[in-house]
């Protein structure tokens, strides 16, 4: 699988998209969709410029000096009559619906009555479909970001001055699973052009996904900004997964310091019977002298719900923790043996084919003392021995 990550540290926009685009070869369609759309007489023009230090690719989108206000409906006819593949084209028109779903919330107006000032004049045209057309042409099967910081202070917009992060880049975000961050300066860093872009075209938020880097592309913002790159990166590469030290098992523990000793026998038998493979007690010491107890169960990493029920049912805690954890396990079979006549399980754990635990399931043992009238301790004995000479015979 073919991966996407972008990091947002200093900000989205349509052309900071577009420019690290372009650096990985993802921008040789537009030229030939831009010539399907002559209505909109733009024109692309590329430069490469050092942002605090960092070499990126600023892509300016030339337009008529006074282009004209169009509704969704105006955008939506121009994008239909552009060369672009079917699930470009897709892509394209739900980005200009959710910005125009998103203008209309922040003007309570309805959606098809708004009009497209800056999001939806001629360079945001060109940004959204280069933008759905690069990343169709690079191959981009799953694409994430990193927490986006939408800057702060006030912008100028043909409403007049607005707070940013601009109203309608908070009413994207609010649809979206995007992560997003004021700051870290006072300046628009986040438009509604590439929140929009970004919540159409990523389906996660958050820190680079595992993969092997096949490139890196960078996109210059418009402005300089003191002491940090005002640029967008794109890194793109295949899927891999990551070694792990678990193997599907977790360990789901709470600490207890005020339930009746009594119940606890009830609660670990409850949690033999929700899943765990294993349960106990750790007698710990808490703040201020309190004595308490450690409850741990090893489950299953799919049955940890059924063991934080009964955690939360059974016994007094109100929060526990889990941790993925390894669980290593010998190879095992179980005998029977007879001891006088009375049936006793017995548990044998191989190693490299050689018996090296042997343990009689100790309510047989107690059972079977019971009827003999002996102590357990020697039927015990005599069980493992029963065990050990069914063993060598097997061997042998």
């Amino acid at each position: 699988m073919k991966l996407g990550w972008v990091d947002c540290s200093s900000g989205v926009s349509g052309d900071m998209l577009l420019g690290a685009l372009d650096q990985l070869g993802g921008l040789d369609g537009l030229p030939a969709a831009l010539a399907a759309m002559p209505m909109l007489n733009a024109t692309v023009h590329r430069n490469t410029v050092l942002r605090a230090g960092l070499s990126a690719l600023q892509v300016d989108v030339q337009t008529p000096a006074d282009p004209p206000h169009r509704h969704l409906g105006d955008v939506l006819d121009i994008v239909a009559g552009a060369v672009l593949p079917d699930r470009v084209r897709h892509n394209v028109e739900k980005v200009f619906r959710r910005l125009a779903a998103a203008e209309a919330a922040v003007h309570g107006v309805a959606p098809e009555e708004v009009e497209f000032h800056e999001v939806g004049a001629v360079d945001a045209i060109v940004d959204i479909v280069g933008v759905c057309l690069g990343l169709d042409r690079l191959g981009i099967d799953r694409l994430t970001a990193g927490p986006v910081a939408l800057g702060g202070g006030t912008a100028t917009s043909a409403h007049g001055v607005l707070p940013v992060p601009a109203p309608a880049v908070l009413q994207l975000l609010a649809d979206t699973r995007l992560v997003a961050h004021g700051g870290p300066v006072d300046v628009e860093l986040a438009t509604p052009t590439g929140v929009a872009l970004l919540a159409q075209l990523a389906d996660a938020a958050g820190p680079m996904p595992a993969m092997e880097v096949t490139g890196v592309g960078r996109g210059a913002g418009s402005r300089d900004i003191p002491g940090r790159p005002n640029v967008l990166r794109l890194v793109t590469g295949t899927a891999v997964a990551l070694p792990t030290h678990d193997n599907g098992w977790a360990l789901v523990e709470a600490n207890v310091d005020d339930l009746d000793p009594r119940l606890w026998p009830a609660v670990i038998d409850a949690l033999f019977a929700a899943g765990a493979a294993d349960a106990w007690l750790t007698p710990i010491l808490m703040k201020k002298g309190r004595p308490a107890h450690t409850v741990s169960a090893l489950v299953e990493a799919a049955g940890q719900a059924a063991v934080l029920d009964v955690l939360f049912r059974e016994s007094s805690t109100i929060g526990a923790r889990s941790t993925p954890v390894g669980k290593h396990a010998l190879p095992r079979q179980c005998l029977e043996v007879r001891v006088e006549g009375e049936t006793v399980r017995v548990k044998v754990a191989t190693l490299d084919g050689d018996a090296v635990t042997v343990t009689p399931e100790w309510e047989d043992v107690a059972a079977a003392a019971r009827v003999l009238g002996r102590p357990a301790k020697t039927v015990l004995a005599d069980a493992v021995a029963a065990a050990r000479v069914r063993i060598t015979r097997t061997d042998g």
